[in-house]
């Protein structure tokens, strides 16, 4: 599967983005000589140079490493949110599917209800009712995708559940819990990752919409969607604040999305097919 994967310009490439975006937000951050909380009212606003790659804001804090701690924030919330929905969707999902019946039936359709609503504004609903912070919208992330991962974990598991050595393990006398996963999950399991790697760039972009309307991370703590708020109320003056935090995030989406593509395309032979 790794000489596929090297085989793959879409999936290299978006390895090579999403390697640096991540050495950028943990190692690079760390370096960076300035903070991305500290004030410096002597160079408000200051245009990109050599000395501020993404120039200044309002408050005189360098906009690119507000940028990077910002990302390592909303990678981390979606990360964690897409983690978390990755795990109950798909136990629900595979519970669902291999025991049937009035569980089955009651599970999904609750699942349908909310695959339903648009995910932004499932989102948006769910942090008017839970509240601010970053938990919070690591909640409410978790909460968009468990559907999604539901569905997927339980279409597969009904296409797995009657195979041989499923049966073989039933006959063996293995308990349901033991034989979801030993059995049925690691022969699910490469589209549910699929799916989590591209839910992480989705993640990304509910994180920074909620930030952006502020019902999601709130100052001092940076992320990207509260850069580009903050960008976006002197744009006119200094549009580079909310251009060069968008640009980061654009180039960050595109990593996960592509590293994505590759993977989906590794894992449906139809579509290595289709795309060789």
């Amino acid at each position: 599967m790794w000489r596929d994967f090297r085989s793959s310009s879409t999936a290299m490439g978006g390895l090579a983005i999403t390697l640096l975006v991540l050495a950028a937000v943990t190692v690079g951050a760390e370096l960076m000589s300035y903070s991305p909380t500290g004030m410096s009212f002597t160079t408000v606003l200051r245009p990109p140079s050599w000395a501020h790659l993404f120039g200044t804001d309002s408050y005189g804090r360098d906009v690119f490493t507000r940028v990077l701690y910002g990302a390592r924030v909303s990678l981390l919330i979606s990360g964690c949110g897409v983690g978390l929905a990755l795990m109950l969707g798909s136990l629900i999902g595979m519970t669902a599917a291999y025991f049937g019946r009035l569980y089955d039936l009651l599970v999904m359709r609750l699942m349908d209800l909310l695959f339903a609503f648009p995910a932004f504004v499932l989102a948006l609903f769910l942090m008017v009712i839970i509240g601010f912070g970053v938990v919070n919208v690591t909640i409410a992330i978790a909460l968009v995708y468990v559907p999604i991962f539901a569905r997927l974990a339980h279409s597969m598991t009904l296409a797995v559940r009657e195979e041989a050595y499923v049966q073989a393990a039933r006959a063996m006398g293995q308990p349901p819990l033991r034989l979801l996963a030993r059995e049925i999950l690691p022969n699910i399991a490469a589209p549910l990752m699929v799916q989590a790697s591209i839910g992480v760039a989705f993640g990304v972009i509910i994180e920074a919409g909620l930030s952006f309307l502020g019902l999601g991370v709130q100052p001092p703590t940076p992320s990207l969607g509260t850069i580009m708020a903050d960008g976006q109320e002197y744009f006119r003056r200094a549009p580079w604040v909310l251009t060069m935090s968008g640009l980061a995030v654009c180039f960050a989406l595109l990593g996960l999305n592509l590293l994505g593509d590759g993977l989906r395309d590794l894992v449906d032979p139809r579509l290595r097919k289709r795309a060789t």
